[in-house]
């Protein structure tokens, strides 16, 4: 593999997330739970499933791609609309849980007035990073004013990703 490569296309990607990401358009408005009103091609393959990717337990879309939740959203209302919703698709709402799957499902309005899905009430998003089901790309990123987990199915958050950066030096870093 090149890693040369990687490095600027890495960059490439973190620059677009951080100016593209910000908060721009109104709130959405809850639907207290609604699971009804399905819009265009909502629910046709938005069974939601888990996953273990990087050694935790996942939810993830019906392709096996990663979920997301951003920390500055609310039970109620996502923080990421406009260009940051291109970035970090919505999860189109309503959606379904695979059997075995715990966890309470909801959805909201957007300020765009689509609906999106929620799990344990976290808006959910997928991310474009992600090229393949078990990446995990977007775990740990501070963009757009908070940081992106991968939702847990037991609805803690998950521990930072780790730095892409070797840590096999001894020079007495913290690891950031």
């Amino acid at each position: 593999m090149n890693y040369k490569m990687l490095a600027p296309a890495g960059l490439v990607a973190a620059a677009l997330i951080a100016a593209g990401c910000g908060s721009s358009g109104g709130s959405g408005s809850g639907n207290s739970g609604s699971q009804s009103g399905m819009h265009g091609t909502a629910a046709a393959g938005n069974a939601l499933k888990s996953a273990k990717i990087g050694g935790a337990t996942v939810l993830t879309d019906g392709k096996g791609f990663t979920l997301y939740w951003f920390v500055p959203d609310t039970s109620t209302k996502s923080m990421c609309n406009g260009s940051c919703a291109s970035l970090w698709p919505p999860v189109k709402g309503p959606a379904t849980l695979a059997s075995g799957v715990k966890g309470t499902l909801a959805t909201i309005t957007r300020s765009d007035g689509s609906t999106q899905a929620t799990f344990d009430g976290h808006p959910l998003y997928t991310y474009k990073g992600d090229s393949k089901a078990g990446d995990n790309t977007g775990n740990g990123l501070n963009v757009s004013g908070g940081v992106w987990h991968e939702v847990t199915v037991s609805g803690a958050a998950p521990a930072p990703a780790p730095s892409s950066k070797s840590s096999s030096s001894s020079g007495g870093g913290y690891g950031y």
